[in-house]
Order: structure tokens, then C-alpha cells, then sequence
């Protein structure tokens, strides 16, 4: 999925905050939870009967069904790719006929649907703690980030022996074993590619270029995006691949680990949540971004499903991954990633 990335003006300051919800604990007095431009009227959100959420992000079921049994107000998920996501809701929204409350999806995704009117401003006070650049307006929440690295096999790969640092991918000892999304045209594999190169990972553009030759001389083998990568290194098929390390905990017991250890940053997409400006049960998508957004559900997504979450204090039982540094890195314009994947796509022979 490619998306531009557009400049906008900020939406207006948020309203001062009232008497807000636990973000901890919903199934409180309702009275603890008054309605307010930062904060959810839970005796409302009971009485307008469901809360709609439209996600790309999967498994979540935990956090739905806490949310219906903390709260008592039914939630609803539906699925939608990220390349689907902006014809689906914009569609809905221009029709009258949006069903969601909430919507989460990359961030590229959100400021087009911002753009197009779509969203609604709202800051949660579940979201206190959060880093600053996790707020980019009064709309749109930035909640993780869709962490890559690169996995490995324990048990065809030593730790001794495992790459330490990016550049141990190039190492020629891997050729023919390694397994990556086709840089040619998985935008968040060019992404992170270009990213390796905008956060300084290695010493200048020149190195970098060279870290991108030797990559693709290894003769990776290719897939259409992350979610194959796991298989060929679980089966023993590729010793290395470049994936996401939440792997490590949807796909256990299978024998993973990740890299690199020695320092260097971990890279990714942020991951973005916001209320609909047209929400049917605009208090129930308020609780539930309160919610969603506490430390109570970011444990559930980092712990089921390995996700790193920006709540403070929480992170995925991957071992390390308390110590890593992740950082998002910055979305590329459709030109941007035209341009690169062409470029990647004779250097990789894709």
C-alpha cells in the first residue's frame, strides 16, 4: 500500500478536559466519566448501545472482548486492508453511511481520511505518558509502531554466529538465506530500506548504498510482504529473514530471535487510531479509544499479539526488546516510493 503524504493545518487546540475516564479501569461510576472534548461519558456510551471499530491490525479480539466486559458496551471489529481502507471509509463517510466510530490504520492512511473531513478532533486522557510526536494533531493518536528488524533461526543460526548489526546481513556467508518482502514494491520494505539511510544507521549514503548492494547480492529470496516472512525461516527453509520481531510471539514455540542487539535502532510505521467525525455512537468511540489507548489494552496487544505500543512501561515479552531503541520513521510521498522501488528493483534484480 502506498499512500502521499500531504501538508495540512493543525485542527483546532482541544477543549480543556473535564472530569475523564479511567484509563485503567472503565467499569467505574459512571459519573467518574463525564462527556467532554477529552474524555468519555460512559453512562452515554452505555446508552448508545455499541462501539464500531474498523482496524487493519489484527488480533485484537482480547482487547474487544475487554472492552465489551469492562465496560458493558458491545464493540464490533471489521477488518479492512490498508489498501482498501480510504476507498471503504471515504466512500461510507460521503454516502452517510459510516458505520465505524473508531478507525485505526498507518498513519499515511489517517491523514488522508483527515484530509477528506473524515475524522474528528479528540485527545484521550489515556494517552497521557505518551511520547510527543505520538500526537501529530488533535485528530489523529499515534498508539505503536509496526516494528522491523530482522529474525533469525535458533537453531540453525548460533547466537555466536547470528548478525549482530545490519551489516551483517551483507556478510556473504547468507547468500541464498534470507527471506525479505520484495523491495521492488513493498512500500514498507522500501520504507524501511530508505529509512536505514534517513535515521543515520550507517555512516553516510555512500555506506548505506553499499549496505543495499551487498544486501541484494546475498540473492534474498522475496515474498509479497512481511506476514509470509516467518515461514521459510521456521520451516528451516531461510536461516534469516527481514520481518517484524512480534513473530517471535504469534509464531511460538517456533525457534526465532532477533537482531540487531549491539545498539542499533529498530525501525517502523507508526500506528494510528482516531474518532470519526460522523461517528453513530460518537461517547461508545470515545470510551473506547480511552481504552484502547490504556495501559490495560496496550498490555493485551503487546503481550498476544507482540506489538510495541508507546504506553509508558509496556512492552512485548520478547526478550531485549525493553532495551532496543524503536524509532517511526518518516512516510514516503507515492513519488518517493515509485522512485525507490524502481531504483531497489535493479539493484535486487526483482
Amino acid at each position: 500500500m502506498t499512500v502521499d503524504r500531504r501538508s495540512f493545518l493543525a485542527a483546532a487546540a482541544s477543549a480543556t478536559a473535564s472530569a475523564a475516564i479511567s484509563a485503567v479501569g472503565l467499569s467505574a461510576d459512571p459519573s467518574t466519566a463525564r462527556a467532554a472534548e477529552a474524555g468519555a461519558d460512559l453512562a452515554k456510551a452505555r446508552a448508545e448501545g455499541s462501539a464500531v471499530f474498523y482496524a487493519n491490525i489484527t488480533s485484537v479480539e482480547p482487547i474487544i472482548e475487554a472492552f465489551s466486559a469492562d465496560t458493558g458496551i458491545p464493540a464490533h471489529y471489521t477488518r479492512v486492508s490498508s489498501s482498501k481502507f480510504v476507498s471503504t471509509v471515504a466512500t461510507e463517510s460521503q454516502a452517510g453511511k459510516l458505520l465505524a466510530d473508531v478507525l485505526q490504520a498507518p498513519l499515511p492512511v489517517l491523514e488522508l481520511l483527515r484530509d477528506k473531513g473524515v475524522l474528528a478532533p479528540y485527545r484521550s486522557p489515556a494517552a497521557t505518558g505518551y511520547p510527543d510526536w505520538a500526537r501529530p494533531d488533535d485528530t489523529i493518536q499515534l498508539f505503536g509502531v509496526e516494528y522491523v528488524s530482522y529474525l533469525f533461526n535458533t537453531k540453525q543460526v548460533a547466537a555466536a554466529d547470528a548478525p549482530k548489526r545490519y551489516e551483517d546481513l551483507a556478510d556473504p556467508k547468507w547468500k541464498n538465506q534470507i527471506v525479505m518482502a520484495n523491495p521492488a514494491s513493498h512500500s514498507s520494505t522500501i520504507s524501511w530500506l530508505v529509512g536505514l539511510n534517513e535515521k543515520k544507521i550507517f555512516a553516510s549514503e555512500a555506506d548505506w548504498m553499499n549496505f543495499v548492494k551487498a544486501l541484494a547480492a546475498n540473492r534474498p529470496m522475496f515474498v509479497a510482504s512481511f506476514g509470509p516472512t516467518p515461514a521459510p525461516i521456521e520451516s528451516g527453509e531461510k536461516r534469516i529473514g527481514i520481518s517484524m520481531p512480534k513473530y517471535i510471539v504469534t509464531k511460538k514455540p517456533a525457534p526465532l530471535d532477533w537482531g540487531p542487539r549491539g545498539g542499533q535502532p529498530l525501525l517502523g510505521t507508526p500506528r494510528a487510531m482516531a474518532l470519526a467525525a460522523k461517528a453513530p455512537h460518537p461517547a461508545a468511540g470515545r470510551a473506547f479509544v480511552d481504552y484502547w489507548l490504556s495501559k490495560k489494552a496496550m498490555q493485551l496487544l503487546a503481550t498476544d499479539v507482540g506489538e510495541y505500543v508507546l504506553a509508558p512501561g509496556v512492552h512485548p515479552p520478547i526478550d531485549g526488546i525493553d532495551q532496543a531503541k524503536v524509532l517511526p520513521i518518516r512516510d514516503l510521498s507515492d513519488d518517493e516510493i515509485r522512485k525507490w522501488g524502481a531504483e531497489f528493483k535493479k539493484i535486487f534484480a526483482a
